[in-house]
């Protein structure tokens, strides 16, 4: 496999990705869902399941329970801005280097997996 992020990724096609590991954005969405960016370089893919759909998780241990095996120590936590929704304003949106830079950061925890 290409050392390029592709798109989208299959936690399958991330445990064979070649070191070193992608950066991991845990993005926040309404209703408790999060899903998982992965960002190296100016690269950023999302993953997905088999069947290519955005991977939902319910809460920032299962991404943990998901990501540690593969070697992930921790993560990014950025939530949508609700002004690059807006329409009319003149506010640009957030960049991914500003959402990484500005998350919380998440720890994936071994000794609960």
């Amino acid at each position: 496999m290409s050392s390029t992020l592709p798109a989208h990724l299959t936690l399958d096609e991330l445990a064979q990705y070649p070191a070193p590991l992608p950066a991991v954005e845990v993005h926040g969405l309404d209703r408790g869902w999060y899903i998982v960016r992965l960002h190296q370089g100016n690269a950023i893919s999302v993953l997905t399941d088999q069947n290519g759909e955005t991977q939902r998780f319910t809460g920032t241990q299962w991404i943990g329970r998901t990501l540690a095996p593969l070697g992930f120590t921790h993560g990014t936590l950025t939530w949508a801005d609700a002004d690059d929704e807006m329409i009319g304003t003149e506010v640009p949106p957030v960049s991914a280097q500003q959402r990484m830079a500005y998350g919380v950061r998440v720890a994936f925890n071994h000794t609960c997996l």
